[in-house]
């Protein structure tokens, strides 16, 4: 049991996010002491740990047999993840993982049996959930000022991959968890869930636009096989359990796109929450309400929902908001949200958009 005076001791695997996210949010973070990086490319792992003072974990193994870490962020890319969850999981460890949390959601059933059997506080980075704005407009929903959703829909068009010299890497792997689905859609299908409510059913449509890239390790074409665009239709149950169409749209090659945009359409209201900012996907949004057949007005969030710290990246502050969560839920022996029954939910919709678009049909969310 973690001392609540004391702070989490952790350590981060992965040096992409890890390092760039992860690193300055822990080194930030009251509730956490950031021990040690682990990393498969010693050379990488030994400038990152040098860089910020940290011990250099030599293998995975000595990591999670290390009686001094209390806790462990995976912010691997995908494809290892679930074994390396699963690993630590049996060894004792709460893990705070990046998403997608694994690569289908009979391995995010297995992480939970596990964990719940050891009662581990597993949580997953669905960061939106801690942005000021979107906490506000979670606040304007549940304080009812829209009334009955009619109708939502969510535009997610970015233009991260739409240049066709970008290389080949795990993103464009289906197998390895890469396309707009991992990306965007886990977060996207998680916002609507703590929203508004539950997928009840859905039909999708997935491409991928960009068929081949060029690879920098073998210096050959290889195939795309992993989507870069997705359409869904879902109806969605609210809190009164009737069901609601929501459209969702998700590209990661739309050139001079629109960006974020989030449009709520009740029976009092109308709210939207939008940024066509793509180099920052926290900073720069904007979030617009209006009740009573009103014009849309600018909304700030409450004061109580600000960031204490604003950071260059606007990712660092919402992932430390989610890392102290994820602490206090270890020393008080809480849940956590979002945990891996959040991660389960969005993992199943992801799951149920690649199964209808690939037999054409409407499927209901089990």
């Amino acid at each position: 049991m973690i001392k609540t005076d004391q702070s989490l001791r952790i350590a981060i695997a992965g040096l992409g996010f890890g390092e760039s996210v992860h690193i300055p949010a822990s080194l930030s973070n009251k509730n956490i002491e950031l021990v040690g990086l682990w990393h498969p490319r010693e050379e990488r792992l030994k400038e990152a740990c040098n860089k910020n003072n940290l011990h250099a974990y030599d293998s995975w193994k000595d990591l999670v047999n290390d009686s001094k870490i209390d806790g462990i962020i995976v912010a691997t890319p995908p494809a290892p993840r679930y074994e390396l969850a699963l690993e630590a999981i049996k060894a004792g460890k709460h893990l705070l993982l990046e998403k997608p949390t694994c690569l289908n959601s009979d391995e995010v059933k297995e992480l939970q049996r596990n964990a719940l059997q050891r009662n581990l506080k597993i949580a997953v980075d669905y960061e939106y959930r801690a942005v000021p704005l979107f906490m506000q407009a979670k606040r304007i929903i549940n304080d009812k000022n829209l009334q009955e959703p009619y109708f939502v829909k969510l535009d997610w068009l970015m233009s991260s991959r739409a240049n066709p010299d970008r290389p080949w890497n795990w993103y464009s792997d289906k197998d390895s968890g890469g396309g707009v689905l991992g990306a965007l859609g886990t977060h996207a299908f998680d916002m609507i869930h703590w929203l508004i409510g539950p997928t009840h059913s859905l039909s999708a449509i997935n491409s991928t636009s960009i068929k081949e890239r060029v690879c920098t390790h073998s210096k050959n074409t290889k195939k795309v096989t992993s989507e870069d665009v997705s359409i869904s239709q879902l109806q969605i149950k609210t809190i009164n359990n009737n069901l609601i169409p929501v459209q969702v749209n998700l590209s990661a090659v739309t050139k001079q796109s629109k960006g974020f945009s989030l449009e709520i359409y009740g029976s009092n209201g109308t709210l939207v929450l939008s940024s066509d900012n793509q180099n920052d996907y926290v900073h720069g949004f904007g979030l617009w309400y209006s009740t009573k057949g009103e014009v849309l007005k600018n909304i700030q969030p409450d004061s109580d929902l600000s960031f204490s710290t604003t950071w260059k990246d606007g990712r660092i502050a919402p992932v430390a908001r989610i890392q102290s969560w994820w602490a206090q839920s270890i020393k008080d022996d809480t849940p956590v949200i979002p945990g891996l029954a959040e991660g389960l939910a969005s993992q199943k919709v992801c799951d149920k958009v690649k199964e209808s678009n690939s037999i054409g049909m409407k499927l209901e969310i089990n």
